[in-house]
């Protein structure tokens, strides 16, 4: 994993967004004091996880925040950003599948650190889990700032066995088993709080299993008694359906019955009708015989026929009044009577109403009263539960006191037997001889003169080497000075050799040039010369000429008529011009005065060619003066535009031949030029040769200097070694002598705090025993109220069942008054239809009898009564006719009254059975709808319904079991419920227990395993670092020698000492060194714990700054070669860092208050350089 960028924004003094590119392995941050290079290395460690202000030089967290500088504002919102390339998945983890990883801290102000990773928000842990054991962290080894050097040297023992964790990789180990040893004693107490309720839920299940014996026999019960409930309502419902079956066929019977009875009135009626006409027939033959005989006989039989018709039909109209008046009369009665029971169903309805709605209120009220006993109830039984949960504290805390007692008690003797151990060993203590220590101080006190002459020598020597090494340098850089600039006159003027044989050389000329074997022949811009500025004024006059070819004579072109070149090409006879110089005319000065002939042999030609050609100083002048010309003239400027009398050539660098003069003169300066440089580059490689030489011999004479020094640093070295053993013996004795007092005083502190321990443990349980009585009394008077709420909230229950099952009586009470009075009003209905029906026969007979006046006829009868005589016979006969019709007639109409009188009781029979059919109903209605409420299975019913059973004797049992179930008194319904829920917690924690057990053990084992395998780490690593740390240190202080050593036996939890000798030097103690010693000796601590676990990067702040030239030259050359597994990013005011950089980065502070960044590619700068040169 390898730092790539950091990206800053808000903290400290980087207020803009700023971007720190690291794509080396070495990296440097420059910059003046003050400007924030520090900062950056803050950024790292704040976004590591950092949490200490003072480690981060602040007051507060919140200083990290840019606080506002000149016309800046403060801001409220920080943010450091590392990206690390992870495309080799050396990540442990879930982020090891990313090729890239972003880790990221943001602070706001008054608000709490943000971390993420690739944009994910996550733990302060989870960060520092990524680098866990990787050497980087908030405090780790791999950051090292300022003052963090003398922090190293001056840390205690145990502050340095971190260090020595983390290049192991333990401090992981050590993360999980603190975790474990949390989780262990979590463990623990779930483990005690377990049996503690375990025992508590024994008790409890004992209870509940009584209970639930109760309650099981109480469902039994409940269940018979529902069952025969049902069973009562299936044989009541099945007894009405069987008396609504037997009124449907009475009913039809009767239907029957009236039907005939309805027939035979409608035949009687029919006879009737028949008799009525045969009656009217013959009264009118009795009429006709009278009138046949006698007309007067005649008119007397019928007067007497119809006196005679008139009373008889009076006197049957008489009968069916008397009749009819019965029937009103029974009916008027019949309805009075009906009238009357509807009042008295009325009134009972009203008195059942009445009943209902008082039986509502009554369950109402009952049920207002439910609540408040069942919250009685709730609330007892609460505190019942909190007094047992309390009882099961107390009990737990006493056993927690117990315990304390018992472990201080055993602390106490562990303690005895330590101090008498203690004391013991102080006895066997013994100090080395002080004599034999003197007397080898001398020695080395011999040898320390001897080296220290030696080293002066050598460090005169070594002096004077970087001396001549910083003169060989500084020639060197002006001998590469100068090869670079001749190197670049080399190919300057063949680049201008190469262009100007390009244009000798064209493409389309070559091939002819070489056939007549001019490609090798001189042009004539090669053999001549011309002012500068003047080049454009003789390319725009002779342009192709410039090009040509001297030949020896003209005939030589004779060949070339009949094969024409293929472009434009001028030859000219190479000859000496013998014309005198150029003269002025007019003031114009001819061009030809500033052209000089290399070869004197285009003379003539150049002559001819440049005859009456003249120069002004621009086109104005131009334009002004050639009206002025001779013929033939021209007039040409510096810029090439050609003027004649009558026109003007405007110049443009459009042919190849443009620039062909300036760069051959050019040319030749440059070759002049270039011979200068050579020659002054020969002499000074000879004067670096020479200093070369010096350096090589110079260097012999170190060599064997440092050699005779490296003899005396030996022998030095081994009288220091002795001497340190005596002395570390001494040291020993004494510091284990006041380590035992040290710890025999905290024997006596410690032993003092376990009595106070002891007795406050002791306290504590008496106290706790009787708040243990207190609390017992206090849980059996609430176990009291507990068992009055729960029979109070029982008793309320049977209430509330009895107001309801009175409700459901009066309900069905009030539903028979109502149909009770339906049926009345039916029967009403029917009475009033067939009295208004008599009512109206009544009518109609009266009307009748009013119209049957027999006086009229009367007086006529007696008129024609002597004609009576003559008519006797006749009419007897008629009349005997008549009388028999009439008898007959009178006899269907008794016939026809006593059918009628037989109709009306079958209609009452009928309107009773119906409301019998409709009670039956409802009775049916209602028990089934009571079976449908209770769920019941009608079926099942039948199947268990004894045959021949009554409903009196399910009546019976129903009253026996009611009696049984109260005789089982007051039944706590949970309590099967509360049985199978303590009965599975307690299986769980049967479960539990076990389970917790088992992690226990492996806990422990965990713990035993972490500890091993901590403890082989360590010393394989405290053994590599040892080692590491005795090689870098001679390595970086040119001799001496270095080790660590534990100051325990114990290696998980003894302390690390650094013990330290420069060359020359035998100090007991390395806070006698200098600054820049403990610097080298920190560093050659902090980079072996590099060579054993090398981090993705490094972060020095300035730890070159003690240090001389010689040690920061091998500081620099030990961080060149472990670059090679580690990024360094580091801070430096020393040149001689900074050389050593891939890359520099330089910090600025041109606004005050607020840093920028400047990066440097030391590589890519000397690329550029390279290909310039």
């Amino acid at each position: 994993m390898r730092l790539t960028e950091i990206k800053l924004a808000g903290f400290k003094s980087f207020v803009d967004p700023t971007h720190i590119p690291v794509p080396g392995h070495l990296v440097g941050i420059v910059g003046p004091n003050g400007c924030g290079k520090s900062n950056v290395i803050d950024a790292v460690r704040w976004v590591l996880g950092e949490s200490s202000a003072r480690h981060l030089r602040g007051e507060t967290m919140q200083d990290v925040l840019f606080n506002g500088a000149g016309s800046r504002q403060a801001v409220n919102r920080a943010s450091v950003e590392l990206i690390f390339d992870n495309s080799l998945g050396k990540t442990g983890g879930q982020w090891a599948n990313y090729a890239e990883i972003s880790v990221k801290r943001v602070l706001e102000r008054e608000a709490e650190s943000a971390y993420y990773i690739n944009n994910l928000h996550v733990r302060r842990r989870d960060i520092a889990d990524i680098f866990l054991g990787t050497g980087l962290g908030a405090r780790a080894y791999a950051i090292i700032e300022q003052g963090m050097i003398s922090r190293v040297i001056e840390a205690k023992p145990e502050e340095l066995r971190i260090f020595l964790e983390e290049a192991a990789g333990v401090s992981k180990y050590r993360e999980r088993r603190r975790e474990t040893e949390l989780r262990l004693a979590d463990t623990r107490e779930n483990l005690l709080r377990v049996e503690d309720i375990r025992l508590e839920l024994d008790k409890q299940l004992e209870h509940l299993r009584a209970q639930a014996d109760v309650a099981r026999q109480y469902h039994s019960l409940q269940e018979q008694l529902r069952t025969t409930q049902n069973l009562l309502w299936l044989q009541k419902k099945r007894e009405a359906g069987a008396a609504r079956e037997r009124c449907v066929r009475d009913i039809e019977k009767l239907g029957v019955e009236l039907e005939a009875e309805t027939a035979r009135l409608r035949e009687t009626e029919r006879k009737l009708e028949e008799l009525r006409a045969r009656h009217h027939a013959a009264g009118d033959a009795l009429h006709t015989a009278q009138g046949s005989l006698y007309e007067t006989n005649a008119e007397f039989s019928h007067l007497q026929q119809q006196i005679q018709h008139v009373r008889e039909n009076r006197s049957r109209v008489d009968s069916r009044l008397a009749a009819l008046r019965g029937q009103l009369e029974q009916g008027e009665s019949q309805l009075q009577a009906q009238r009357t029971s509807r009042n008295e169903w009325q009134q009972q309805q009203q008195r059942a109403q009445q009943q209902a709605d008082a039986c509502q209120v009554a369950v109402a009220a009952e049920a207002a009263q439910l609540p408040v006993a069942e919250q009685t109830f709730r609330a007892c039984r609460e505190q019942r539960d909190a007094l047992q949960q309390a009882v099961a504290e107390n009990a737990q805390a006493l056993q927690l006191e117990q315990t304390r007692r018992e472990h201080a008690l055993k602390i106490l003797a562990q303690l005895a037997q330590r101090e008498q151990r203690l004391r013991e060993e102080q006895a066997a203590l013994a100090p080395p001889d002080s004599r034999e220590l003197e007397r080898m101080r001398g020695e080395l006190a011999a040898l320390e003169a001897r080296h220290s002459d030696q080293r002066n020598l050598l460090e005169a020597e070594e002096t004077r080497i970087p001396q001549l090494e910083q003169a060989l340098r500084e020639q060197g850089v002006v001998v590469d000075a100068a090869a670079q600039q001749a190197t670049a006159l080399e190919a300057r003027v063949a680049a201008l050799k190469q262009v100007q044989e390009r244009i000798a050389r064209s493409e389309n000329m070559q091939g002819w040039l070489v056939s007549h074997h001019l490609d090798s022949a001189r042009r004539l811009w090669q053999d001549i010369e011309i002012e500068a500025g003047w080049e454009d004024a003789l390319e725009a006059v002779l342009r192709e000429r410039l090009s040509g070819i001297g030949l020896g004579s003209l005939e030589q072109a004779q060949p070339w008529l009949s094969d024409l070149p293929p472009g434009k090409m001028t030859v000219y006879t190479a000859a000496v011009s013998a014309a005198n110089a150029p003269v002025a005319v007019g003031g114009l000065e001819p061009l030809a005065a500033y052209v000089r002939c290399k070869n004197a042999a285009a003379g003539g030609a150049l002559h001819d060619w440049l005859h009456q050609v003249y120069v002004v100083k621009d086109r104005h002048e131009g334009l002004t003066r050639c009206r002025q010309l001779p013929a033939g003239a021209l007039l040409v400027s510096g810029d090439g535009h050609v003027f004649t009398r009558h026109s003007v050539n405007f110049h443009a660098p459009d042919s190849e031949l443009h620039g062909v003069l300036s760069r051959q003169r050019e040319i030749e300066q440059l070759t002049t030029q270039l011979a200068r440089e050579q020659a002054q580059l020969a002499t000074l490689r000879s004067a670096i040769a020479a200093a070369e030489a010096e350096s090589d011999q110079r260097k012999t004479a170190l060599n064997e200097l440092r050699a005779s020094a490296d003899e005396l640093q030996r022998a030095h070295h081994e009288a220091q070694l002795a001497i340190l053993k005596l002395s570390e013996q001494a040291q020993r004795v004494a510091q284990r002598g006041e380590q035992i007092a040290a710890e025999l005083a905290e024997i006596d502190a410690q032993s003092g705090h376990e009595r106070a321990e002891h007795d406050a443990a002791q306290a504590s349980s008496t106290r706790l025993d009787k708040r243990r009585i207190e609390l017992q009394a206090q849980l059996a008077a609430a176990a009291g109220n507990y068992s009055q709420a729960e029979a109070g909230l029982e008793r309320q229950r049977q209430s509330q069942q009895q107001a309801e099952r009175t409700a459901q009586e009066a309900s069905f009470h009030l539903k028979t008054c109502t149909a009770k009075i339906a049926e009345v009003d039916n029967a009403i209905k029917l009475i009033v239809d067939n009295v208004n029906m008599v009512r109206t026969g009544i009518a109609q007979h009266e009307q009748e009898l009013g119209g049957l006046d027999d006086a009229p006829l009367n007086v006529e009868l007696g008129q024609v009564m002597a004609l009576r005589s003559q008519k006797e016979q006749a009419l007897a006969a008629a009349r005997g006719v008549l009388e028999a019709t009439e008898t007959a007639l009178r006899q269907t109409e008794q016939d026809r009254l006593t059918i009628e009188q037989n109709l009306n009781p079958i209609r009452e029979r009928i309107n009773e059975v119906k409301l019998k059919e409709q009670e039956a109903r409802l009775t049916e209605e209602q028990f089934a709808q009571q079976l449908a409420d209770a769920s019941a299975n009608e079926q099942e019913l039948v199947a268990q319904l004894e045959k021949g059973k009554r409903s009196g004797a399910l009546q019976a049992d129903i009253t026996r079991l009611n009696a049984e179930i109260g005789a089982l008194g007051a039944v706590n319904l949970a309590a099967l419920e509360e049985l199978e829920t303590a009965q599975q917690r307690k299986n769980y924690l049967d479960s539990q227990s076990l389970d917790l057990n088992q992690a226990l053990a492996t806990l422990e084992d965990a713990i035993r395993r972490i500890d091993r395998e901590t403890r082989e780490r360590l010393q394989h690593t405290f053994d590599e670092v040892n080692r590491h740390f005795g090689q870098l240190f001679p390595s970086l202080f040119g001799g001496g020698q270095a080790r660590l050593l534990l100051t325990g036996e114990e290696i998980l939890d003894s302390g690390v000492q650094v013990i330290a000798q420069p060359p020359g030097k035998k100090n007991s103690s390395i806070h006698l060194l200098s600054g820049g010693e403990k610097a080298l000796t920190a560093l050659s601590l902090l980079f072996a714990l590099f060579q054993l676990n090398p981090a993705p990067f490094c972060l020095l702040d300035e730890v070159d700054a003690p240090l001389d030239d010689t040690n920061t030259e091998r500081f620099c050359d030990l961080v060149r070669k472990m670059s090679v597994n580690s990024q360094f990013l580091f801070i430096s005011h020393n040149k001689i860092t900074m050389e050593i950089a891939n890359q520099l980065i330089g910090i600025t502070m041109q606004e005050a208050g607020v840093s920028r960044v400047v990066a440097v590619d030391i590589e890519e700068a000397m690329k550029l350089a390279e290909e310039a040169a």
